[in-house]
């Protein structure tokens, strides 16, 4: 993210402005012997790249792309698009929340229409296992700012003295006609309802600020409960032992080489059982994503320490303003089997072989030329129930599955239901036509199979040489 006004023209040619503002929150922290981290981000921009991306580390500094470095969940809804995720664990670890900027540059907005008149709203997923997640909704969090312009870079965290999280935010609130982001913030319980916002921080005249993340600090370590790293122009370092209570200034890392005309975005880690960090900052100027400089010290901003190259590596995809979570062994185990890298797949008609399995507004048929191409692209899961057997997930709407219902078949979000579960699982078996291909039996009304009927896909008993011909398929890339 920009840090002062001076920058913004470059940075809109640059197409790099990114904005997070972040909390690592005490409640269910991992323990030393828990082995990982999970970072959520997003890539770039376009429709695609700013969508939710998941990549996973055993020791925090070197990071694998999970999905095969595809999407993990994707914004139906606001501008279709979405930037700067925060993950929320609740207290108790029952609920997780993605909270995430409504934003998608170079797909229908830019970005003087996003400083100036952008949605005042965030994108919100719930989880109850950080595998499955709901349909992401809308949060107004900006409509009741007088003159605020836009909402950027959620984060939220528990508050311990009031039972309910602080989530905060950037907004364009103009001073004398010019941008100035300052970060607000509201209450909330549930992520659906928030109290009226307030202004939570504001540097003086007309300097602006956007990138905010709070780590909250193990006990007796250090002279504050919380420190705080803001994008205003430099990385400033501040402390405090409140929320919204008083913060000290502490410095900047511009005496360690890492100035705000280099570097932005700050996301803190902490390494599991050990009294060290990792502050992993944008390089917005080279364009070269996030670098990690760590110190044993967070409120010492002489204390951080760049990396050198070869000491870490981001993976194949390059990482945009993100949040890191300390995984729990039950945590990182349910993820790593959600996400595999499994290969993408169509599904090609056995009797029509220019034409294959397609989802069009979320109904299903074979057609010719499909495009976009991803309307045809699955991941042939494990299936979500039984075993032996397999599931098909979209490419383009991750999450959602081929389900039958009344024999017809949609793309459907799994709701985390076993007759969901049942519904869209499926056998293997050799093709019905040709056993070099293959057909896929019905997992609770074996008598059926999936097959095409005039160009439409239903689950049927097939009975008949065309039927066989229908219920025919190859998996191919």
């Amino acid at each position: 993210m920009p840090a002062v006004l001076s920058r913004l023209a470059a940075i809109f040619v640059a197409a790099c402005l990114l904005f997070t503002a972040q909390v690592v929150t005490t409640p269910q922290r991992a323990a030393a012997a828990d082995p990982g981290y999970l970072m959520v981000h997003f890539t770039g921009e376009g429709a695609t790249n700013q969508q939710m991306y998941l990549s996973h580390s055993t020791d925090g500094l070197h990071w694998n792309d999970l999905n095969g470095g595809a999407m993990v969940l994707r914004s139906t809804i606001g501008t279709k698009g979405v930037r700067d995720p925060a993950l929320v664990r609740s207290p108790d670890g029952s609920k997780y929340w993605i909270i995430a900027t409504d934003l998608c540059i170079s797909c229908g907005q830019d970005w003087n229409a996003s400083i100036n008149n952008g949605s005042r709203n965030l994108v919100v997923w719930e989880s109850s296992d950080l595998v499955s997640w709901s349909d992401p909704w809308l949060l107004n969090v900006a409509g009741a700012i007088p003159d605020g312009r836009n909402a950027w870079a959620p984060e939220a965290i528990w508050d311990p003295e009031t039972n309910d999280y602080v989530l905060y935010w950037a907004t364009n609130v103009p001073l004398n006609g010019k941008t100035k982001h300052r970060i607000f913030y509201a209450r909330t319980s549930d992520f659906h309802t928030i109290s009226t916002p307030q202004i939570y921080i504001d540097r003086p005249g007309a300097q602006e600020i956007i990138d905010t993340q709070i780590i909250e600090m193990p006990s007796g370590v250090g002279n504050y409960r919380y420190v705080r790293a803001s994008g205003d122009g430099q990385i400033t370092l501040e402390g405090s032992n409140s929320i919204l209570g008083t913060w000290t200034d502490l410095g900047n890392l511009s005496g360690v080489g890492l100035t705000g005309a280099m570097v932005e975005g700050p996301m803190w880690m902490k390494f599991n059982g050990q009294n060290k960090w990792g502050l992993y900052l944008d390089q917005y100027a080279s364009n070269r994503g996030y670098m990690p400089v760590l110190t044993t010290d967070p409120s010492n901003p002489a204390s951080y320490q760049t990396q050198a190259a070869g000491s870490y590596n981001m993976g194949g995809t390059k990482k945009r303003h993100g949040w890191i979570l300390n995984l729990t062994a039950a945590e990182e185990s349910r993820v790593l089997a959600r996400w595999p890298n499994t290969p993408v797949q169509r599904l090609q008609s056995y009797n029509f072989q220019d034409r294959y399995v397609r989802q069009t507004n979320f109904d299903v048929r074979i057609d010719p030329n499909v495009s976009p191409a991803d309307d045809a692209q699955f991941r042939m899961r494990p299936g979500l129930t039984g075993t032996g057997t397999v599931s098909f997930e979209s490419v383009k709407f991750p999450g959602y599955f081929l389900r039958h219902a009344n024999y017809d078949f949609q793309l459907v979000r799994n709701d985390g239901t076993a007759q969901f579960a049942a519904d869209a699982t499926f056998r293997q078996v050799a093709g019905l036509a040709d056993s070099t291909w293959s057909s896929f039996q019905s997992y609770n009304h074996p008598d059926r199979y999936i097959r095409h009927y005039a160009y439409q896909l239903r689950l049927d008993p097939i009975s008949t040489a065309t039927g066989r011909g229908d219920a025919t398929f190859r998996a191919t890339s």
